[in-house]
């Protein structure tokens, strides 16, 4: 089972495949099955051409491994996690080209 721990949408800048991107969708996602948890950070740059436009792009998608073991979710493990985030992004988006405006997100954040 898929979940989107934690999903939000901010201002960013990049330019990929030739395309000005404006926002980035932020997740931290967990991915269980058959007694295994994964949990995975990603971050997805789109171009965001109006205050309606939240249509992410999968070319400019970055994601990053953070945890892979026997066992299940942790509320425990995923608020660590979450202290976290910003560094896990910052460091993808960065090698990428990218920048995320943490002070300027476009939604309020999702929980799951």
């Amino acid at each position: 089972m898929t979940t989107d721990v934690y999903a939000q949408y901010f201002a960013a800048e990049m330019t990929f495949n030739g395309v000005k991107r404006r926002a980035a969708s932020v997740k931290l996602t967990s991915d269980s099955e058959a007694g295994n948890i994964r949990y995975t950070v990603s971050v997805s740059f789109f171009p965001y051409t109006s205050e309606d436009d939240f249509a992410v792009s999968y070319d400019a998608y970055f994601e990053k491994e953070i945890f892979s073991a026997t066992g299940r979710r942790s509320k425990k493990r995923e608020e660590k996690f979450l202290k976290d985030l910003r560094d896990v992004i910052d460091s993808l988006a960065g090698e990428a080209g990218g920048k995320v405006f943490w002070e300027r997100p476009l939604r309020e954040e999702r929980r799951g």
